[in-house]
This record gives C-alpha cells, structure tokens and sequence, in this order.
C-alpha cells in the first residue's frame, strides 16, 4: 500500500449520497417526506397509546402489534433526520459515523420486524387453529419471551454485519447511490476485500428470510386449512379477521423487500434510492392505517377514546366557565 492510498484511507471521514441531490432540489419532495414522517409518528403512537390505555386490548395479538408500532417508527427515523438536515444545510454530504449508525439500526430494526411479522403469524394460527388452549400457549410470559427474542435476535445480527463492515477500508472521497447508507452499497464502494462481507450478507440473510417465510407460510397454510375443512365457527372467524390485516403488511413489507434488494445494483439510480426510501419510510406509515381500518377492537378503542378526551375537555370547559 503507497503513502498517498494510506493518507486517502486514514483521512476519510465522510461521504457523499448521490440521491440526496435530488431531494436538495425539490422541496415538494422534501414537503412530501416531512409529511409521510409526521404520519408514521402519530399513526403509529396513536396505536401504542390505545392499546396501553385501552383495557380490551391486553392481549398477546396487540402486545406483537404495539411492538410492530415501535419498530415502523424506529425504521422510519433512521432516514428522516438527516434527509432533514440535508436539505435545510443543502449538502448531501454524510459522516462516517452516521453512515455506520443507519447501517446498525436500519438492519437491527428489520431483521427484528422480519422475525416479529412471522411471530405474528404464528399467534394467528394459535388463536384460530387452537382457540381453546390460545391463552394458554400464548401467555403473558410467553409473549415477552419471544418480543425479547425477537430484540435481541435483531441486535446481534445487526452487530454481526456491523462489526464486518468497520473491517473494511474506503478510499477517500466516496459517493454512495442512495438517499441514506445501506450495507450492500457500503460494502460495494470498498477498497480492501469484501469477500466475506458478501458472503456474509448472502448467506445470514437467506438463512433468516427463509425460517422467517416458512414459518409464515406454514402457520397459514394450517389456517386456510380449517376454513376450508369449514371448521370456522365465530370466535375463529374473529380470530381471522386480523389475517387479512396480517397478511397485506407481510405482502408489503416483502414486496419493497425484494424490490430493494434484488434490484441491479450497479445501475442502480434515483428511482432505485426511492425503493429503499418506500421500503424504510413509506411501508412503517401504512401499517398502522391497515390495521385499523379492518381490526374491530382497534376501531372501538379509538372511539372510547374519542369519547373520553372529548368527555374532558367539556368539563374542562364547563369549569372554566363557572369560574368565570
């Protein structure tokens, strides 16, 4: 290694994202994205504050949902602060220490949404395929097990990936394609070897997209198994109403997922940072809106709700006015 390839390594403390020009430029799409931010905070709160306050909703199912709640809005805040600050400083210039910090939490926080998604469904075929013995499985212990796993599984797969990419060296001044940094397009722009980053990548997260799959499929193929065996009486038919709910989010979640990744990484373009912007920003923003639009227990508890803030704020009101 020459002296001017080591000064350009040591002396690297930043790099440039190419999409971010795009954003710089447009302050509708800026507007754009501050707004779909905004939803995803308070869609997503709106939810955690339910089911924390809402007594009908202490049950396994919204303990899984409420956790799906903070992870959309943990995803979502990867990207969007600095997006922000990149556009009212009009640099799309990012430290390396941010970079490295997106790369951990964006894949801490998806890697655990992945595994929770199929958890979720394995509480669906419990609750339908043995609603008898449901609360018995599914208990309070049980459930903050699995959450926990679920953390933590995240976490050391994230530190994994993490800790293999501060191995690497970069040459100095760096462009990534992308409107934040991602781990395959860091590992791209290395100048030492990534071999086994690749492989690394390739290999774990096959590995855990596939157990994560399988369990998915075949907790509802035994699902759909008892609606056509017509076994469905009306506490399953409860049961499977958040199904449909369940099942939109994983086809979304998925869909960006593969969108993302299996796009050409080599041409990749703006329309391609936009890709890894939808699956980060925009899919955390229609969970919440999916869920409440076909889960009862959901939309009555906003009601109660409703009514209890708006109960307050007469009386309020009506103590005021006697002061007066």
């Amino acid at each position: 290694m020459d002296e001017a390839e080591m000064r350009n390594k040591s002396e690297l403390s930043e790099f440039l994202l190419s999409d971010l020009s795009v954003l710089t430029d447009s302050q509708f799409l800026f507007v754009f994205i501050l707004l779909i931010y905004l939803l995803t905070l308070t869609g997503n709160l709106l939810i955690i504050l339910l089911i924390n306050t809402d007594a009908e909703l202490q049950t396994p199912m919204f303990f899984f949902l409420e956790n799906l709640s903070v992870l959309d809005i943990c995803m979502s805040s990867i990207p969007a602060p600095h997006l922000f600050y990149s556009f009212l400083r009009e640099n799309s210039s990012i430290t390396f220490t941010t970079c490295i910090a997106q790369i951990f939490f964006f894949i801490f926080f998806a890697t655990a949404e992945v595994c929770l998604l199929a958890l979720m469904s394995y509480d669906r075929y419990v609750a339908i395929c043995y609603p008898l013995h449901y609360i018995s499985i599914i208990d309070n212990k049980v459930c903050a097990t699995l959450t926990s796993c679920v953390w933590i599984f995240g976490f050391c797969y994230s530190l994994v990936h993490t800790l293999c990419t501060l191995r690497l060296t970069f040459c100095y001044v760096v462009n990534i394609k992308g409107f934040f940094c991602e781990l395959y397009q860091l590992i791209q722009i290395s100048c030492s070897d990534s071999f086994i980053n690749i492989l690394l990548v390739y290999v774990l997260a096959s590995v855990v997209g596939a157990i994560a799959f399988l369990t998915i499929c075949i907790s509802y193929f035994h699902v759909f198994s008892i609606i056509l065996n017509n076994k469905f009486n009306k506490g399953r038919t409860k049961s499977f109403s958040t199904c449909t709910s369940h099942l939109t989010v994983i086809i979304i979640f998925y869909t960006t997922s593969i969108f993302n990744y299996f796009q050409p990484k080599a041409n990749r373009s703006a329309a391609g940072g936009l890709v890894s912007l939808t699956y980060s920003m925009f899919t955390p923003c229609l969970n919440p809106i999916i869920f409440s639009l076909r889960n009862n227990e959901l939309k009555r508890a906003l009601r109660r709700t409703l009514r209890k803030t708006t109960f307050f704020f007469i009386q309020i009101q009506r103590t005021i006015l006697k002061n007066c």
